[in-house]
């Protein structure tokens, strides 16, 4: 079974840097991928409340067998939920439909800046990891001026940004603040879908190392540092992403990566419509 390396936060924990993204699978067929991403190695699960399968993930895990313990555990705060008060009541539902009694992660998953909710939130967020009910509290798709303002309000820096990075949307400027502010990123949509897949510089990059272009856009990840949750739901393409130990990508290949970053990288997806989602 592959052993798959952590990335330490600034709050004391550490969280596997490959995980299971579970996004636009249904809940009654969620748990049979996290069972076979448990089986493969994985101990990361990412969900969202806006994704509709925070209870299948559960049932995935229950029959697992795993100790709880040993899993990391990621949900979502659905943006209709924000406001301190809301915070508070709708975590306790995630908890509920994972049956489980804390979280190792937990994530505003928009900030909604014209909802002027965000600060209000991540005082509730602050407070639930007080409480022992979150172990790391962070934020999605939140940038530098908003992380600021939270910070400002609460001296609370998040453990982790999860934002969109791959190889066509890099997130240079985001992740040198990241970095200085000891805020970890995690990459959504790593893969980039099948644009990137699709790529030359990538395949021929795959190619060189005897890998799919899958498994290399995944060790460009590993070695920049990001924590990555590739989304799938067929066993073998969840096993073949943890297949990515055995080899890395040299200077040549991680200079080519960068030439690839791009204005357009970015999902097309506006996001007025993914905060209705989610």
């Amino acid at each position: 079974m592959t052993s798959i390396p952590n990335i330490a936060l600034n709050d004391g924990y550490d969280i596997p840097q490959i995980g299971l993204g579970v996004w636009q699978i249904d809940n009654d067929k969620v748990g049979e991928p996290v069972r076979a991403a448990i089986d493969a190695g994985y101990r990361h699960i990412d969900t969202a409340q806006g994704y509709g399968n925070e209870s299948g993930v559960g049932r995935g895990i229950a029959r697992n067998g795993i100790d709880r313990d040993e899993l990391f555990i990621t949900s979502k705060l659905r943006t209709r939920d924000q406001g301190y008060d809301n915070t508070l009541r709708s975590f306790m539902g995630s908890l509920d439909r994972l049956e489980m009694d804390y979280l190792d992660l937990f994530l505003i998953h928009w900030p909604v800046p014209e909802q002027d909710k965000y600060a209000d939130t991540w005082r509730a967020f602050v407070q639930l990891q007080r409480d022992g009910r979150i172990r790391s509290i962070g934020v999605s798709n939140f940038l530098p001026e908003h992380i600021e303002r939270i910070v400002d309000k609460t001296g609370v820096v998040p453990a982790i940004n999860q934002v969109e990075t791959h190889p066509y949307y890099q997130q240079r400027a985001i992740r040198d603040f990241h970095t200085k502010h000891r805020i970890a990123l995690e990459s959504y949509s790593p893969l980039g879908g099948g644009a990137v897949l699709g790529d030359r510089t990538i395949g021929e990059i795959a190619l060189k190392h005897g890998k799919s272009p899958a498994q290399a856009i995944i060790r460009w990840h590993l070695q920049e540092g990001l924590i990555a949750i590739p989304k799938s739901a067929h066993a073998d393409r969840i096993k073949a992403n943890l297949e990515v130990f055995d080899f890395e990508l040299d200077a040549e290949d991680l200079r080519r990566i960068a030439a690839l970053d791009r204005p357009d990288g970015k999902k097309l997806t506006p996001p007025e419509q993914m905060n209705d989602l989610f």
